[in-house]
C-alpha cells in the first residue's frame, strides 16, 4: 500500500462547489482514471482518502491537501498523468509525493491557513484601513456570535487570528493577507475578519494559499 499527499488548486470554475461534491469529483476521476485505490473494509467499503480542510463555497485555491492510499505503488508522474486527463476545468494537481504510512490523519496535522482576501475601499486611504489592522490585531479578545444551523456560536475570534497585514491598495481594492488558526480548537473565517476591521460589504474575493501542517 502506498499513500499519496496531492496539493490542488480549485478555481474559479469550482469555487461553488459543495465539500462533499469535491469529494465525489475525485471519486469519479480516480476510477475513471483507473487507478488502483484502496477501500476500507466492511459493508459499505469505500476509498481511502481524505481532504485535509474543507473548503468554503465561494473560496479559490492553491493550497488543497489530499491524501489518498493505492492499493500498489504508482509513480506520481503517471498518477498525475491520468488523473489531469479526468479532471474538469477549475481542478488543477499542483503537486504530489509519497508520505509515512502512519502518519496521524492529514486533518489532524493542519494548524493554520493563509488567505489572501481582496476587500473594496471606496475613499479610503491606505493608512485608514492599516490603522484597523492594527487595532484588531493589539485587541486582547474580539467576542464574536455566529449562527449556525444548531443555533448560535460564541468565541473569541482575536484568538483564531495568528497575523494580518495590508499588503497594498490599488484602485479601491486592498488586498489583505491573513494566516488564521484552522484546528480541532477552532477555524478562523476570513469574511469575519473582514467585518472585524469594519467592512461590511462582503470581501471581493478570497483565495487560499497555503495550509500548515505540524511536522
Amino acid at each position: 500500500m502506498q499513500r499519496l499527499r496531492i496539493r490542488f488548486g480549485r478555481g474559479e470554475e469550482t469555487k461553488f462547489i459543495s465539500h462533499l461534491d469535491v469529494i465525489r469529483l475525485w471519486e469519479r476521476a480516480l476510477r475513471r482514471a483507473q487507478i488502483p485505490l484502496a477501500y476500507s473494509e466492511g459493508f459499505h467499503p469505500h476509498p481511502k482518502m481524505s481532504l485535509a480542510v474543507p473548503l468554503a463555497v465561494g473560496v479559490t485555491s492553491e493550497a488543497e491537501l489530499m491524501d489518498i492510499f493505492v492499493s500498489r505503488p504508482v509513480s506520481p508522474h503517471w498518477f498525475t498523468d491520468a488523473l489531469n486527463q479526468q479532471l474538469p476545468p477549475g481542478i488543477k494537481i499542483l503537486g504530489i509525493y509519497q508520505t509515512g504510512l502512519n502518519l496521524p490523519s492529514l486533518q489532524s496535522q493542519v494548524r493554520y491557513a493563509d488567505y489572501r482576501v481582496q476587500i473594496e475601499t471606496p475613499e479610503t486611504a491606505a493608512k485608514d484601513v492599516e490603522a484597523a489592522v492594527t487595532a484588531l490585531l493589539a485587541a486582547e479578545s474580539v467576542p464574536w456570535h455566529h449562527q449556525r444551523d444548531t443555533g448560535q456560536r460564541s468565541y473569541d475570534l482575536r484568538a483564531l487570528i495568528d497575523d494580518l497585514r495590508l499588503v497594498g491598495i490599488s484602485d479601491s481594492v486592498a488586498t489583505i493577507e491573513m494566516r488564521l488558526r484552522c484546528d480541532s480548537g477552532g477555524s478562523g473565517r476570513p469574511e469575519q475578519v473582514v467585518l472585524a476591521l469594519g467592512y461590511t460589504r462582503h470581501p471581493l474575493s478570497i483565495h487560499r494559499t497555503k495550509l500548515i501542517l505540524d511536522v
